[in-house]
C-alpha cells in the first residue's frame, strides 16, 4: 500500500468540521449542557492561579488561543477532547463553572500577569474577595473574543477518536499516565470510568495496598485496578506479547469501554472477592516482600507479590471449591524461589517480570 492510499484511508476515518465561536456562545452551550468539559477532569488537570491569569490576560489582549477539540457524541453533545483546562478557566472566571455535584466553583480572582499587572485582584464581576472587576465594556470584549473550534463528528471511527485524544493530550498538563487514561476512559464511556473509580476505592483493596496518599492522589491505585482487570485472566501467549505495560493498559481501554454491564458485574465480583480474601488472610503484609532472615514481611507494596498472589488467586477463583489455605505460606514460597530472590527485579522491565510472576502465581494457587 502506498503512502497516498494510507492517507486517504485514515482521513476518511475522522470526519471533522472547524469554525470560530465566541466565548459568549461557548458559555451559553455550557449553561445549556450542550458541551461537556467533564468536571471529573478538574481533579486531574492542575493549573495554578498564575497559569489561569495568563490565559485570561491572553483573551483580554486578543492573543489567539490554541484550538479547542471536541468530539460529538451520539446525543449531539460536544465532549471536550483537548482544551478542558482552558475552557474551565474561562468558565470559572465568568462564575459559571460547576463541579461533579453541579455546585458552582468559587469564581476566579486573577493574580498579576506578565503584561496586565493590574489584573491582580480582578474578577469578572465584582464579588467578595476581589479588589476590582472588569468594566461592562471589558466584559463584552471578553465574551466576544473568539476561539477556534475543531469538531470531530459522531460518524468518526471510535478508535480514531481515541488515538486523536491520546495524541493531543500526551503533551499536556496531565501529571501521570493513569490520569491520562482516566481522561481517555471518561471520553469513551463515563459508566466504565465510574466502574473503575468504584472498584479502585474498594475498602479491602485500599487496605491491602496500604499506599501513601501521594500515590492515591496520582491515581496509582486506579492503574493497579486496571492491571488486575486486564491481566488476571489473560492467556499466557498474549501475556508474552506485551512489550510495554503502560502502552498495553492504554490500548486495552478501547476494548474495556465496550464491556457489557453483565461483564463488568462479573469483573467486579472477581475483584472484590480477591481482595476480601487477601485482606482476611494477612492484609497488606501479604503484598510485601518476605524477609527470611527476620521471619517477617518488610518494605512497601510489591508489584511482584501483587502479580503473583493477587492475580494468582483471581485466576483460580472460578475453579476453586474450597479456601486457598495458607496464603502466608504461599507468600513465603514465592520469595523462597530463586527467580524472585532479593534484587531479582533490578533493571527488569515490568513486562519482562510479569512473564514470570503471573504464571508462577497461577500455578501456586492451583495446587
Amino acid at each position: 500500500m502506498l503512502l497516498e492510499d494510507q492517507i486517504e484511508i485514515y482521513r476518511r476515518q475522522i470526519a471533522t468540521d472547524s469554525y470560530p465561536m465566541s466565548i459568549g456562545e461557548l458559555s451559553n452551550l455550557y449553561r445549556d449542557g450542550e458541551i461537556d468539559i467533564h468536571p471529573e477532569f478538574q481533579r486531574i488537570f492542575r493549573w495554578r492561579d498564575e497559569q489561569k491569569s495568563r490565559l485570561i490576560e491572553s483573551v483580554l489582549l486578543g492573543i489567539p488561543l490554541p484550538s479547542i477539540f471536541v468530539a460529538q457524541n451520539d446525543k449531539g453533545i460536544w465532549d471536550v477532547v483537548d482544551g478542558v483546562q482552558r475552557l474551565s478557566t474561562i468558565f470559572q472566571f465568568m462564575g459559571i463553572l460547576r463541579d461533579e455535584e453541579a455546585a458552582l466553583y468559587d469564581p476566579l480572582i486573577c493574580v498579576d500577569a506578565p503584561f496586565l499587572t493590574h489584573l491582580d485582584g480582578c474578577s469578572y464581576e465584582m464579588i467578595e474577595g476581589a479588589e476590582k472587576s472588569l468594566t461592562p465594556t471589558q466584559r463584552l470584549d471578553f465574551k466576544r473574543a473568539r476561539v477556534d473550534m475543531k469538531i470531530i463528528k459522531r460518524e468518526s471511527d471510535n478508535r480514531a477518536k481515541y488515538d486523536l485524544f491520546q495524541r493531543l493530550n500526551s503533551f499536556g498538563s496531565v501529571a501521570t499516565e493513569q490520569e491520562l487514561r482516566n481522561c481517555l476512559l471518561v471520553s469513551m464511556s463515563k459508566p466504565h470510568f465510574e466502574w473503575l473509580t468504584e472498584v479502585s476505592n474498594d475498602r479491602n483493596f485500599l487496605t491491602v495496598l496500604d499506599m501513601p496518599q501521594r500515590l492515591i492522589d496520582e491515581r496509582y491505585h486506579m492503574e493497579l485496578a486496571l492491571r488486575f482487570t486486564f491481566l488476571h485472566s489473560i492467556p499466557e501467549p498474549r501475556l508474552s506479547s506485551i512489550r510495554n505495560i503502560g502502552d498495553f493498559l492504554t490500548e486495552q481501554l478501547v476494548d474495556f469501554a465496550d464491556l457489557s454491564p453483565r461483564k463488568l458485574e462479573k469483573e467486579m465480583s472477581v475483584f472484590s472477592r480477591t481482595f476480601e480474601i487477601i485482606s482476611q488472610s494477612g492484609g497488606a503484609d501479604l503484598l510485601r516482600r518476605w524477609n527470611y532472615a527476620k521471619s517477617r514481611p518488610e518494605g512497601y507494596f510489591s508489584l511482584t507479590a501483587f502479580e503473583a498472589l493477587a492475580l494468582g488467586i483471581a485466576y483460580n477463583l472460578p475453579a476453586r471449591r474450597s479456601s486457598f489455605g495458607d496464603i502466608g505460606g504461599k507468600q513465603r514460597k514465592l520469595w523462597s524461589d530463586p527467580q524472585f530472590s532479593a534484587g531479582h527485579a533490578t533493571g527488569v522491565r515490568s513486562d519482562q517480570r510479569m512473564k514470570r510472576t503471573i504464571p508462577f502465581g497461577r500455578q501456586l494457587f492451583s495446587e
